[in-house]
């Protein structure tokens, strides 16, 4: 259903930019819906399922917005929030946001950066994970790094590089990266979540990364690294 084109029928206004419905079409799963729209919105909307959501009433309901318009966990969650009699357990949505760093660490001998694999991962990459409500890009970062790691890490000013994908068919991450410098190597890892790391110098980490995202990244932060003294 995520990504779905849908129609609701509107029968109730919840808060300024919040409508609950019902989809009309008898061909769907789930025929409860809520509408988030940034304009008013009359008797019948148009749009795309960016979320399906989970409430304290243990039933599933579609979330419905315009199409173009893009809303990560964080922004339903504050949205329904304002609701006194309902509450939102858990969410699937189309568009996912995620922060974390290249993060580099300076010996007498070498540079070498972080590569980790998440425990539902098959490939190296860089610490990340989801933004949390009334975060900023670099607190998610730096909270991130911490939990999977242990690190206690410097972001660096002036990098700050984006990685679009379509890693589970039509979900949508939006990954933002920093670089950071760690002030030592000793890391302790989150089991939970993940698997493995290495400290890799910048040749090793371009033949360990797969994605042409990743390469390009790894190549911002070598000349940004060159930089810091």
């Amino acid at each position: 259903m995520l990504s779905a084109k849908v129609s609701v029928n509107i029968f109730g206004k919840l808060s300024r930019n919040l409508y609950s419905g019902y989809v009309s079409a008898d061909n769907v799963s789930i025929n409860k819906a809520y509408v988030l729209s940034s304009e008013p919105v009359n008797e019948f909307f148009s749009g795309v399922v960016v979320a399906i959501a989970m409430f304290d009433d243990n039933e599933e309901r579609l979330i419905v917005a315009k199409e173009g318009e893009i809303y990560y966990e964080p922004d339903l969650r504050t949205s329904f929030s304002y609701l006194k009699n309902t509450t939102l357990t858990s969410v699937r949505c189309l568009y996912e946001k995620s922060c974390g760093a290249i993060i580099f660490y300076k010996s007498r001998t070498n540079t070498r950066i972080l590569l980790v694999k998440n425990n539902n991962g098959r490939y190296w990459s860089f610490p990340k994970g989801h933004i949390e409500i009334g975060e900023t890009e670099q607190q998610t970062a730096i909270r991130e790094i911490r939990e999977e790691t242990s690190l206690d890490v410097e972001i660096k000013d002036g990098f700050r590089e984006v990685s679009d994908y379509c890693p589970f068919g039509k979900i949508r991450k939006h990954v933002v990266f920093f670089l950071a410098q760690a002030f030592t190597d000793n890391v302790k890892m989150q089991e939970d979540e993940i698997a493995e790391y290495i400290w890799v110098d910048l040749q090793q980490a371009r033949k360990l990364c797969s994605y042409d995202n990743d390469l390009r990244i790894i190549n911002k932060a070598e000349t940004a690294i060159k930089l810091i003294k």
